[in-house]
């Protein structure tokens, strides 16, 4: 089975654990296996109560008063739904990215991720001995992929959609059922 779109996403977020904080922004392109996008979004995400902590600014850029009239998580999640329609779910630590979002989307009708590609995975099985660091701004920057504003979500998700491909072709996936080795999976939150 030739391969699909993948949906390339990144969160950021107030901080590292997903039960204590929060979405703050989320971007997404959506991708052919070659690198040809298909489609690309973002937004912020308005913060659930006007108090809440937005966690490290001086990493992500982002301040309580950028988060003013954004949407809802709840609209966020809306908007994203229909890219991931048809796409596979994929991220650089994967795990992270789909853990907030199934978390914020676990009471959400019909809101599924699906089986989730790890392009951190992905290039951590080509470095076994781990010789090299592994962060996103390190991997790209091996394939010659420009990130230009590292911990911005779109930023982040594009430059993941772009170090794809190279990962695809390092790996020789020419069809679904090789991407298996580089899925993560999570439980629904209890």
């Amino acid at each position: 089975m030739p391969l699909p779109r993948f949906a390339v996403v990144d969160v950021e977020t107030s901080g590292l654990s997903d039960r204590r904080h929060r979405i703050l922004q989320l971007g997404a392109v959506v991708i052919e296996a070659d690198g040809t996008v298909i489609d690309q979004w973002s937004t912020l995400v308005r913060l659930g109560w006007p108090l809440q902590s937005v966690g490290p600014t001086h990493i992500h850029g982002i301040t309580r008063p950028m988060l003013r009239g954004a949407p809802r998580l709840s609209t966020a999640l809306d908007q994203l739904a229909p890219l991931l329609d048809g796409a596979i779910f994929t991220a650089h630590n994967a795990q992270f990215d789909a853990g907030f979002i199934i978390r914020a989307a676990h009471r959400r009708a019909g809101f599924e991720l699906g089986p989730q590609l790890c392009t951190l995975r992905m290039s951590r099985r080509l470095d076994p001995n781990r010789q090299m660091s592994h962060r996103l701004i390190d991997v790209a920057e091996r394939y010659g992929v420009d990130l230009t504003a590292p911990h911005d979500a779109l930023a982040d998700a594009s430059a993941t959609a772009a170090v794809l491909p190279h990962l695809l072709a390092a790996h020789h996936v020419v069809e679904s059922e090789q991407l298996a080795p580089f899925f993560v999976g999570l439980k629904r939150p209890q």
